[in-house]
């Protein structure tokens, strides 16, 4: 099974470090993945700006 993103790589290479899986289990994961551009995450954290611009825009009609 490839990895899906760089995240993913990285807590597998931790989970390495730590013994909680083989050398093996990683590079059988790394091989399958090949040479591919992967994404930082698979599924980005919603940003806060659309948070904010409610802010703003409430506060303006309040002001009028």
């Amino acid at each position: 099974m490839p990895f899906k993103s760089k995240a993913q790589r990285r807590k597998f290479a931790q989970l390495l470090v730590e013994g909680k899986i083989t050398d093996d289990q990683y590079e059988e994961w790394n091989r399958s993945t090949g040479k591919k551009v992967l994404p930082e995450r698979l599924h980005p954290k919603a940003s806060a700006k659309k948070a904010s611009t409610r802010k703003t825009s409430a506060k303006k009609s309040t002001s009028k």
